[in-house]
């Protein structure tokens, strides 16, 4: 008869291979995009899904899912866009932040107020949901905006920690969800945020000559997606392109006009 050591030794052998392979069978897997991945962003207006991309950044909200049902038919990721350090007046969820957590406007957004990005637990279950819905419309990751507010006048005492906290929570919570996740702008802060990250989403950095700062992105594989308001085409591509950046040229407002460097 087993001696009641070694019975036990092997129940917990086969106790560990079960878990190993449920842990194995559940593994959370999403897209990451590489430098050279093409690219569209609109975030208002009637959606022009013309254009051949590799990848849509698209309003969380206000893009239908018969829109991303037809980009994704066509071999289109989609990335969806909605602010994570902001409130919005108009958002059809903007009664379920607490008045605790709004700060000072955002100079030039009319309704838009900073966030207290300290109280994750109170605004975890409001960007859970929009992560939800995100998976729900089978977004491929999300572009969540207006994580740089230490560096901004948001009217609460916020430090680079508190941020480093909270946009690694955000971009945990995507991979959770199976989603890539972007970091918009918060330059920074990338060498503490780059192994987090699947992709950066830039605006400007040619007119404000701080692309250096994004190379730790194309170092790890992982793609710079640039937007330039303002400046020649031609010398914001030239360099662009000689640093692996996907670039495009855009009106502020973002509508559908675009200029691409690839």
């Amino acid at each position: 008869m087993p001696s009641t050591s070694n019975m036990t030794f092997k129940k917990t052998l086969w106790m560990l291979v079960v878990l190993t392979g449920l842990s194995s069978a559940h593994a959370v897997t999403w897209w990451q995009p590489a430098p050279g991945t093409s690219w569209q962003i609109q975030l208002q207006g009637a959606l022009d899904t013309t254009q051949e991309t590799g990848m849509y950044d698209v309003d969380l909200v206000d893009t239908p899912q018969t829109v991303i049902d037809d980009l994704h038919s066509r071999n289109i990721k989609v990335v969806c866009y909605f602010s994570a350090g902001s409130y919005e007046n108009w958002r059809n969820d903007a009664g379920a932040f607490p008045a605790e957590v709004l700060g000072k406007p955002l100079s030039g957004w009319p309704g838009e107020r900073w966030l207290d990005i300290r109280r994750i637990d109170l605004l975890a279950p409001v960007m859970e949901a929009r992560m939800n819905l995100a998976q729900q419309k089978q977004c491929d990751g999300v572009d969540p905006d207006n994580v740089d507010g230490f560096a901004n006048k948001t009217g609460f005492p916020l430090t680079s920690e508190d941020q480093l906290a909270y946009n690694r929570w955000l971009a945990n919570t995507a991979h959770e969800r199976g989603m890539a996740v972007g970091l918009k702008n918060d330059l920074a802060q990338i060498p503490d945020l780059v192994a987090y990250f699947d992709f950066a989403v830039n605006e400007q950095c040619f007119w404000y000559k701080e692309c250096d700062l994004l190379t730790p992105f194309i170092a790890a594989n992982k793609p710079v997606f640039g937007i330039e308001y303002r400046g020649r085409l031609n010398r914001i591509c030239a360099d662009a392109n000689a640093r692996n950046f996907d670039t495009l040229k855009k009106r502020l407002n973002l509508k559908s006009r675009r200029l691409s460097c690839r």
